[in-house]
Order: C-alpha cells, then structure tokens, then sequence
C-alpha cells in the first residue's frame, strides 16, 4: 500500500481569544508573556486530517514543522503526543520579527533542506495575526499546488488528492495533483486528544538545546531512543538570504494598534420590546459602532 510522507506546518501562538487588560504593552505591542501560550487551532485541525490520512495510510509519517523560540517545541511535542511521528524546529535569532513574507521564505527554505514530501498542511491563518498568508505563500515559493479553505480529505492516491473546501455560499469539491499545499478551516473536525500510549513515548523528546539542562541519566535516553531527538535548524542549516530574514526581510509595518477590552459595566440589558429596540439602535448609530 502507497504511503505518504506530510509535513503539518503549525505555530506557537498567544492565547488571544482571552484578552485581558494586561494583554498589551504600553507600545501597542502584544505582551506576549501576559498570555498563555498555545497550539494555534487550526493549525490542530490540519493535523487532524494528517492523521486521517496516516490510519488510512498505515506507515505514513507525520513531521510538524515550527518556526520560533526554543519553547515553541511544546507544540511539537503536543503534535507527537496526538500521532505525529517527529518534529523540527526553525530557529534562530535571525527569524525574529518576521513578517508573513520572512515567515514563509523561511518555512520554504527548510522545507527544500528536508526534501521528499507528497503533502504540506497547515491551519488557514494563525489567530495572533489572522491573515491567512502563510500557507499560500509558501506555495508559491515552492511552486506548489495550493488548495485552501480546506474541511475535509475526500480521496488521496499516489497522484493527487480530493478535498472539500467549505466558502462563504457552500462547499466546493476540488482535485489537485501531489505534492500540493493545502490549508484547513476551523470547520474541518476537531483534533483527536492526546493518546496516553504517545504521551509516554514522547514525554522525554527535545531539542538539542533543551538537552544542555538534562542530568546524565537522562543524557542515555537520547542515544537508546532516537525519536525521543527533536531536530532543529537554524539559519546555518538552511540556505537562506539573510536580508529576507527577520526585520530586514519584512516588508510590514504596524503603524498602529489599538487595545479593545470590554468590561462587565459595558454589558447592557435590553427587553423584546420596540422602545428598547428602537433606543439600542439609536445608541448604535449615535456611537458609530453601526451605520
């Protein structure tokens, strides 16, 4: 039976669906140390159709690829623990600051240094910047097939793969040849939990950088355990032009953002009736919020 090697691209993301009023610094930046960090949704729905495809597929493997800090491992291992087979981690000092455009030259680039794949998945967008650009631009820069907005693997053979997209009107049945990049929806299924059997197996994975805290005991595992070994790259290790890196390599400019909390005394009670009704849309006009 035909197996197939996928690359789930996913991403370490601040929790920004619970905003509080430390959530942002005094520069408008995020305070990314003020929230939670977690495995971006639905970037967990593409892995759940990788997986879909592996127990149809026995003897397919999954490889999560990140890009961020040391600590964005978490996530591959998160991956692992669900049924990913092994991760990688991009990164280096260099990436920082990236924009969508630096992000996916560089995710391209150390796709290219893996080499063989028939698939690439990813979530449609990440929910700290939600502009859905990632994904397709490191098509382009692969010159790849690209199908987004993706609910549900229909078919897959040695050749090419059938998915449903769901769009704003409807569902739409798409063919595309492999190797192809596709990108998942939040309406695609939830990801599977984490398998206890998986948790015990990978609990003990890392990076070569979180390695340096281990005590010799721990040391042995890594040695006796190969795929307890979460590789990574940095710049030295993928052929990159460092100028499309990083700041240089961001085009992107915020110029400004504003901090939106709602409290409790915002909320405002209204009953079924037509003055109130009348008076809310009145408000909601007056205020600019609608009209």
């Amino acid at each position: 039976m035909k197996t197939f090697k996928i690359i789930v691209l996913a991403k370490q993301v601040p929790d920004t669906r619970n905003v509080g009023k430390d959530a942002m610094k005094a520069d408008g930046t995020v305070n990314r140390a003020a929230l939670p960090a977690i495995f971006n949704p639905e970037d967990l729905n593409a892995l759940e159709q990788a997986l879909r495809i592996k127990d149809q597929f026995p003897g397919s493997t999954i490889t999560v690829l990140t890009m961020g800090p040391g600590r964005a491992a978490d996530i591959i291992r998160e991956g692992m623990f669900r049924g990913a087979d092994d991760g990688i981690l991009l990164t280096d000092r260099a990436f920082a600051g990236s924009d969508t455009l630096a992000t996916s030259y560089a995710i391209s680039r150390a796709i290219m240094k893996i080499g063989a794949y028939d698939l690439i998945v990813c979530g449609r967008q990440a929910i700290d910047g939600d502009t859905a650009q990632v994904g397709p631009q490191v098509a382009e820069k692969l010159n790849l097939p690209q199908v987004t907005y993706v609910e549900q693997i229909l078919e897959m053979d040695d050749k090419s793969i059938q998915l449903k997209r769901r769009l704003d009107n409807g569902v739409e049945t798409v063919k595309a040849p492999l190797p192809s990049v596709i990108t998942v929806t939040s309406s695609a299924p939830d990801c599977r939990a984490r398998n206890a059997r998986m948790i015990m197996k990978y609990k003990h994975a890392k990076t070569v950088s979180e390695r340096q805290d281990e005590n010799e005991d721990y040391l042995s595992l890594y040695n006796d355990r190969p795929y307890l070994n979460i590789q990574e790259m940095t710049v030295a290790d993928v052929e990159v032009d460092a100028v499309q890196l990083g700041l240089s390599g961001s085009p992107t400019k915020v110029k400004k953002i504003q901090n939106v909390i709602l409290q409790a005394s915002d909320a405002k009670k209204v009953e079924n009736t037509d003055a109130d009704i009348n008076l809310l849309m009145k408000e909601l006009i007056d205020s600019h919020t609608i009209g």
